[in-house]
């Protein structure tokens, strides 16, 4: 579910009319609505209240715009971080160092002391060098590092091959044969209190048989390592519950279901349990909105040719993905209907939104909505072809602001140096 809905014939943000957005601050533009990102992170925050003890933490890499992660921290979310300026941008939005989860295979040393000394909640190690030079900083600074162990269950999640993450051959995590070996390195090494064991298999799962899968292996983990005499008090699931990117698709498994489901598989462990889901708080509850700026008859194709591209949008680029694409103006019943590849104004074939799509004819000039655009939207967003970044706009019931204003040329071209010699 989300709060864009057509009313009065336009489609409304809440109640804000998205022309009315693209009127103020030009296009294209990202708006986020605030009622489904409550919406979102109450469905999950819910499903673990059965946990005497939990922690919901946004994966922020899927939407990190400061207002969005105090917005959610005031609701009581944590913040799963994956880099040192993802750990910066959660503290800046006022979440403290005891919600912030750092995760990621190639955590540098700058910003293990970065978060040794601002606050954290636990680090999810996933090598053994890793492991060492942790223990090295934390020693160096007379701290304590609290510590799970990323393990890989070899399941496969059955997701886009560019974010699985739980297979043997993908790079995250250790094997999780070998992890009795690992966690009595960790017990050996100083500067360092193991708390718990993380897990997380991939992104976009629509099914819920390869969580369980992967939560049976850690809950038998568990047991192992607690008769080995480690102190195993937190389960860190991960996330990666998916969303339905097309409004035609049976919809995903629901955030009620996927809590209990690790009710049953490590609901009697008595652990803490962690989860960290980012597309299905962020996605439905952000859209992208262009301006068509022509209609072009190609020989055996029609080409709706919008202000947005790809270094704005490049999921389907990248990895095929599909995004609903409406109008702005709501259809009317019987409304002609055409045949469009929709592609964006820079010089790369690749730069495609989708093909043979069929959509109420389009005018030049009107305005176009990308659905499901608010997890892994702007945050990989670039200035390729010296193209600004695009405003981020958050709504909540009729007043809207910008989060993230669009830079000018000067702005960008500035922020280069020419040397002396030239």
């Amino acid at each position: 579910m989300d709060h864009f809905l057509y009313k009065n014939g336009a489609l409304h943000a809440e109640d804000v009319p998205l022309a009315e957005i693209a009127a103020a601050v030009g296009t294209p533009f990202y708006v986020y609505s605030t009622a489904t990102l409550l919406r979102h992170f109450k469905l999950f925050d819910d499903a673990l209240n059965w946990a005497d003890d939990h922690l919901v933490c946004f994966a922020m890499k899927s939407a990190s715009n400061q207002a969005i992660l105090k917005l959610l921290g005031d609701a009581g979310a944590g913040m799963d971080v994956v880099s040192g300026g993802e750990y910066a941008r959660a503290r800046a939005a006022g979440i403290p160092g005891d919600r912030i989860v750092f995760s990621g295979v190639g955590k540098t040393r700058d910003e293990m002391r970065q978060a040794l000394n601002g606050g954290i909640r636990q680090f999810n190690v996933e090598s053994e060098p890793e492991m060492r030079v942790l223990s090295e900083i934390a020693t160096s600074l007379d701290v304590i590092a609290p510590i799970t162990i990323r393990v890989n269950p070899d399941v496969d999640a059955k997701t886009n091959e560019k974010i699985a993450t739980g297979r043997k051959g993908d790079k995250f995590g250790i094997p999780i044969s070998r992890a009795r070996e690992v966690y009595a390195m960790a017990a050996s090494l100083p500067g360092l209190k193991v708390i718990g064991i993380d897990v997380h298999i991939g992104s976009q799962l629509t099914d819920l048989e390869p969580f369980r899968a992967a939560y049976e292996k850690v809950a038998n983990l568990t047991k192992m390592l607690r008769e080995e005499g480690h102190e195993i008090t937190r389960l860190d699931l991960g996330g990666g519950l998916g969303i339905p990117y097309a409004r035609s698709n049976l919809a995903p498994p629901l955030p009620s279901d996927y809590g209990k489901l690790i009710q049953e598989t490590v609901g009697h462990l008595g652990c803490e349990i962690e989860i960290e889901p980012g597309r299905l708080v962020s996605g439905n509850a952000g859209m992208l909105v262009a301006q068509t700026i022509y209609i072009k008859e190609g020989e055996d194709r029609k080409f709706l040719i919008i202000d947005a591209a790809m270094n704005d949008l490049i999921r389907p680029a990248m990895y095929g993905a599909h995004h609903d694409i409406v109008p702005i103006i709501e259809p009317t019943p019987g409304m002609e209907l055409a045949t469009y590849d929709i592609v964006g104004p820079i010089c790369e074939s690749g730069d495609t939104f989708a093909k043979h799509r069929e959509l109420p004819a389009i005018k030049e000039g009107e305005l176009v909505g990308f659905r499901s655009a608010g997890a892994y939207g702007a945050v990989m967003s670039s200035e390729y072809n010296t193209r600004p970044l695009i405003p981020e706009v958050l709504v909540q019931g009729d007043q809207f602001a910008v989060i993230r204003p669009r830079p000018t040329f000067d702005d960008i071209i500035n922020r280069d140096t020419i040397p002396e010699w030239l």
